[in-house]
């Protein structure tokens, strides 16, 4: 009876491989969804960050003809928007609008004694145009903070005393300078606010704000600080709806800042409520802004065209000089990074873009997307189900039986974590299935476990390269085969958004190497258990324990290097940008330069040395680094698949040259070596 229920089980194999073609199938429908999305929004647009400006240009002799000039060259240079912050007391007195003094600060000013009881603040406006716009702004946002206000003047100068402190009223955000608004909008360019969320959340300030917003063309908005608008108050006042309600009435949409250490709090709350009018923005340092032109056009350039960026913030920030005993900032080397010829506008232009506000993606989900989808995961289980059947044959129905219930189960229980946790689990299996048939491939045309001169003979070299280059295309394929599932399992617009990501990219970096660690190990003609039982008696010695440090250490390296984090050293970088520049679009260096290659060479060499599988260990990195680029799913699946040949074939043609020079090695080792002999 075990022994029947081992055959059926090991026959199942087939029709499991028929369920993952299906799958495969069902789920290609699904990834042309994906690229019909990808393509409905191709506008980049360039934000400046006009706080910056104002604070650069406080630097210089005629700040106001400064920021006239700056902005002149940012709009011929491609920037079409600049980014405008609720105001403070003091951004008003960086832009030149009024003039503030604490208690101790104006006893001075009037010569006079402080008062005791008295702690305000002082304001004197510097135009009476100044205090009729801006006097009304800041009665208003006192007022319903309950902190009073009184007219005040001080030699013919309008003013007001808010009584509060300096440093609390310096604190309190308010309404944008209307006279930056109206002098942006004649200039030009589009306005892309930046709300905070440090007061008390009041509905008609904000409808106030926003009418004001949309007069101006407004149609994105950004936020500053750790939450969005509304938040602080929304258990209380389901404020983050009742401002959802107010920007989706407008036509307004959000902006989600790359790479920030944590999300803004409510931020995947209001891009739900607003229909994922979401687009990703890049936001380039005030640091990096120094960088080389050509570094930053690079960078946009890749961040539009690998990341589904449609918005690049731009940060300048003032510094000193002393080698030219001077205050100088990067406008300038920003400007010419996107305005030069080969410059990021050129680049990102010629990459099928153009310029003006970002529009989010319009998310294609036809009518019969679910039901591909669910033969999809039937498929992905299938795959899982054949991983388990290669190492314990015994286990294939059950595990693909119990796989179907329990997707069922989380399907509906917690369907994000069903989706993710499928996407990992065939990610981890396809590489690795692909690779435990090229290694049973190698054992059953290469070398017995004990070979016999007179039964066994060695392939050509002709052949074997033959045999090795039909493998190296197979078993990429079947490792290909889980980029559907995984594009079909993730095919929500909050993974191209990175509200959500694909979780386990170490696990995935490390499972398919270790499990075909274990099969080269342990499932290559002997008996598991006996092998098992061997390498468990085995003395540990000194040189054990230094290989397994060396391991170790590798593998730290080797996770260091996945990921969005990843670390790359300068001579990576120059080739990783010859690349970009050379073919467009770059593959990845340890599939081309390493994992191919080795699996090439690895596979001829183990049809004559078995041995030689051992390398295929190595060689697994590339199979899981293919899947692995497409889990990236903020990347274009075209830009994916793209990277993914491109490393084949480079990977191909060194693979070749490896085998080439390992022929003529060992052909002068054979020569060579009965001399040394002597």
């Amino acid at each position: 009876m075990q022994q029947k229920w081992q055959r059926w089980n090991i026959a199942s194999r087939k029709w499991l491989w028929i369920v993952v073609v299906i799958g495969v199938l069902a789920a290609l429908p699904v990834v042309y969804d994906r690229l019909q999305t990808e393509k409905s929004s191709k506008t980049v647009e360039f934000v400046f960050d006009y706080r910056d400006l104002v604070e650069a240009a406080s630097y210089r002799a005629n700040p106001q003809d400064y920021i006239s000039e700056q902005l002149d060259l940012l709009k011929s240079a491609g920037v079409g928007s600049m980014a405008i912050y609720e105001n403070t007391l003091e951004d008003y007195r960086k832009a030149r609008r009024l003039m503030i003094w604490g208690a101790a600060d104006i006893a001075n000013l009037t010569d006079t004694v402080i008062p005791e009881n008295e702690n305000y603040t002082y304001v004197l406006f510097t135009s009476p145009e100044n205090s009729e716009a801006l006097a009304p702004i800041i009665r208003d946002t006192f007022s319903s903070l309950d902190i009073a206000t009184e007219n005040w003047s001080f030699r013919g100068q309008q003013g007001l005393i808010v009584k509060t402190p300096l440093e609390d009223a310096t604190l309190k955000p308010m309404q944008p300078d209307p006279f930056t608004l109206e002098m942006l909008h004649s200039k030009g360019f589009n306005i892309v606010p930046r709300l905070v969320d440090s007061l008390p959340y009041n509905e008609a300030a904000v409808t106030k704000l926003l009418d004001r917003y949309q007069e101006l063309g407004v149609k994105r908005l950004l936020f500053e600080g750790e939450s969005v608008k509304g938040f602080n108050d929304d258990a209380d006042l389901n404020s983050i709806t009742a401002f959802a309600g107010l920007l989706k009435k407008r036509g307004m949409g959000i902006a989600a800042i790359e790479n920030i250490k944590a999300q803004q709090k409510g931020f995947n709350k209001l891009a739900f409520l607003l229909d994922y009018n979401v687009t990703r923005l890049y936001s380039l340092s005030e640091g990096d802004s120094a960088l080389p032109p050509e570094t930053i056009a690079d960078r946009f350039a890749l961040a539009t065209k690998d990341r589904n960026i449609r918005m690049i913030y731009l940060n300048t920030i003032p510094s000193r000089d002393t080698s030219k005993a001077q205050i100088k900032d990067t406008l300038e080397n920003l400007i010419t990074s996107l305005s030069e010829p080969g410059g990021a506008v050129e680049k990102i232009e010629s990459n099928g873009f153009t310029l003006g506000q970002a529009t989010a993606f319009d998310v294609v989900d036809s009518s019969f997307q679910r039901y591909f989808k669910l033969i999809a995961v039937i498929g992905a289980v299938a795959m899982v189900a054949l991983l388990v059947s290669y190492f314990i044959p015994w286990l294939t129905l059950p595990a693909w039986v119990l796989g179907l219930v329990g997707s069922a189960g989380l399907m509906l229980i917690k369907p994000q974590l069903f989706e993710q946790a499928l996407a990992l689990a065939v990610a981890i299996s396809a590489p690795t299935v692909a690779m435990i048939l090229a290694v049973r491939k190698i054992n059953e045309k290469g070398p017995p476990l004990r070979a016999n001169s007179l039964t066994y003979a060695v392939m050509t070299p002709q052949r074997r390269l033959a045999h090795s280059l039909v493998l190296y295309v197979k078993t990429a394929l079947i490792s290909l085969s889980a980029v559907p599932f995984v594009i079909a399992l993730l095919n929500n617009i909050t993974y191209s958004l990175v509200l959500n990501q694909f979780r386990g990219v170490s696990l995935l970096h490390l499972a398919p190497i270790a499990l075909i660690a274990v099969y080269v190990l342990l499932y290559r003609g002997e008996f598991v258990l006996s092998k098992t039982g061997k390498l468990l008696r085995t003395p540990i010695t000194l040189a054990w324990v230094i290989a397994a440090g060396v391991l170790g250490i590798i593998g730290m390296y080797y996770l260091s290097r996945t990921g969005n984090s990843g670390s790359v050293s300068a001579p990576e970088k120059i080739l990783r940008t010859f690349l970009e520049n050379t073919a467009g679009v770059r593959p990845r260096n340890k599939e081309f330069l390493l994992a191919h290659p080795l699996f090439i060479l690895g596979a001829f060499m183990a049809y004559k040395y078995r041995n030689a599988a051992f390398i295929l260990i190595i060689a697994v990195i590339g199979q899981l680094s293919m899947v692995d680029t497409f889990a990236h799913i903020h990347s274009p699946v075209l830009i994916s698949l793209v990277r993914g040949l491109l490393g084949l074939g480079l990977g191909l043609i060194i693979g070749l040259i490896a085998v080439g020079v390992w022929q003529l090695a060992e052909g002068c080792w054979r020569r060579w070596s009965p001399l040394l002999k002597k």
